[in-house]
């Protein structure tokens, strides 16, 4: 299951655990931090310590995750991936550990990033060969308006 931490992909962890606790099956996590190409980033930003700050971040919201998942009977493993693909990432992650289902949620935090590069999910829907269950979360809010002051679909 990959989990970015936010409300949606808590949502979506929610149901895997329903399904992991019913069927006596593992959940796998991976959160994936997006590595940038180096001509984009400035100088000023610590490339390394970005990563390893990101890192640890996740490392604690994993920890916390499968400590929620312990009390409720169910298993887990997790891992953070880092890459420019967050979707092939995740891909390799299904494969590397012979995931035979996949759990995701169609909104997570990456704000203005699907207007530009496609939504994640919508990806891992294309790549996946395993089974898949796709939970559609409401839209996050955004302040992206148009000239008649109404939100900007991107979904």
């Amino acid at each position: 299951m990959p989990i970015d931490f936010s409300p949606s992909s808590q949502a979506a962890l929610e149901m895997a655990a329903d399904l992991a606790h019913h069927f006596h099956a593992e959940l796998y996590l991976v959160h994936v931090i997006p590595m940038f190409p180096t001509t984009t980033i400035p100088d000023l930003i610590p490339e390394g310590a970005f990563i390893e700050q990101a890192r640890e971040a996740a490392e604690q919201h994993l920890t916390k995750c499968k400590a929620a998942l312990v009390t409720r009977g169910v298993k887990s493993t997790s891992s953070v991936e880092i890459g420019n693909d967050v979707a092939g990432n995740i891909m390799e992650v299904v494969e590397r550990e012979h995931i035979n289902m996949v759990v995701i949620s169609t909104h997570g935090i990456s704000g203005w990033h699907p207007l530009v590069f496609g939504s994640i999910a919508e990806k891992v829907v294309k790549l996946v060969q395993c089974p898949l269950l796709l939970l559609h979360s409401a839209k996050p809010e955004t302040e992206i308006k148009t000239a008649s002051g109404r939100s900007m679909e991107w979904w």
